[in-house]
């Protein structure tokens, strides 16, 4: 009798334990709950932390995240603008704001995730198609500021460099503003769209490698043009510079050349002025030791000037 007491007992308290866990469930600051009751949600959604309390057996707690979730889409092909098919992988982050909303829309995050693919596949196939390949590949005209930057006279045209309007952070920001407009139904809130990797499909890839190795030509050409031109203007200046200097230096030389020559012409007039006489005797023979040496023959008459210093030697023997 007492045996089957304590087994009714410890039965009875394991009823107890049972029932007092489906009544205690506790709240996570990471998370928010929603309570239904026969699978229909009852009250508003529970978002502080905290011991709750339920009815047990006929009421379930639905937890739900309150942190960041990342959603990672599959590669889409799509069509640009101008007709070039290209693979596009994005990924977004986004959270639950009304945990009531998603449960009733969705039911859970794997539920969350399939709407999303639909959303943000749809807003990112309309912004591609919308805008030309190179809007989707580049961000901004920062070569074609570059060249500018370099040679503020060059002008540069649309077909030297190719300009875009849009970019793709601001595609990205358009993709993100129509998708946000219809998560908010789901009890869903977009933070951030990205565009993760762009691919090109092998037909396109080719082409699209030629025309950055074409631009990127364009562009250095640019720069050998303007330092071509930078380094004419310099070789002009140096030579104008050059040209400049030798003037005036030969002008000063041939100052120099003349005033030295007016004082040897005035050496010359002193001396000759001192003594005429001997000034023309030692300039003949000079001449003589100029014109006459072991092999010369002259013939002068004998009245000849030159020949008057030698008329009273003896040079017969």
């Amino acid at each position: 009798m007492k045996k089957f007491l304590n087994i009714f007992i410890a039965g009875f308290i394991l009823i107890i334990l049972i029932a007092m866990s489906g009544v205690i469930y506790v709240v996570d600051e990471t998370k928010q709950v929603v309570i239904t009751q026969f699978g229909k949600p009852v009250g508003e959604p529970i978002t502080t932390a905290g011991l709750r309390f339920k009815k047990p057996f006929i009421q379930r707690a639905r937890f739900f995240e309150k942190r960041l979730l990342e959603w990672d889409g599959d590669p889409n092909q799509i069509p640009t603008k101008d007709k070039k098919y290209i693979w596009v992988d994005a990924t977004a982050r986004w959270k639950i704001v009304d945990a009531l909303k998603f449960l009733q829309s969705v039911n859970n995050e794997m539920g969350g995730h399939a709407r999303l693919d639909d959303i943000i596949n749809s807003a990112t196939r309309d912004a591609i198609t919308g805008h030309l390949l190179v809007e989707t590949v580049r961000n901004s005209n920062r070569i074609i500021e570059e060249v500018e930057e370099v040679g503020k006279d060059v002008i540069i045209t649309e077909e030297a460099l190719e300009h875009i309007k849009v970019g793709r952070k601001a595609l990205e920001k358009v993709i993100l503003h129509d998708a946000k407009e219809l998560a908010p139904q789901y009890g869903i809130e977009l933070i951030d769209v990205r565009i993760k990797r762009l691919n090109y499909v092998e037909d396109v890839r080719m082409k699209v490698y030629e025309r950055m190795i074409s631009e990127r030509k364009r562009a250095a050409e640019q720069y050998r043009s303007e330092g071509q031109g930078r380094r004419a203007e310099i070789d002009g200046q140096r030579g104008k510079e050059l040209k400049l200097i030798t003037s005036e230096a030969y002008r000063k030389a041939e100052g120099l050349k003349g005033k030295a020559d007016a004082e040897v012409i005035g050496i010359y007039a002193g001396a000759y002025n001192a003594g005429p006489e001997f000034y023309s005797f030692l300039k003949t023979l000079e001449t003589y030791r100029k014109t006459i040496d072991d092999t010369s023959t002259i013939i002068l008459t004998t009245d000849s000037d030159y020949y008057k210093y030698l008329k009273g030697l003896d040079i017969i023997k």
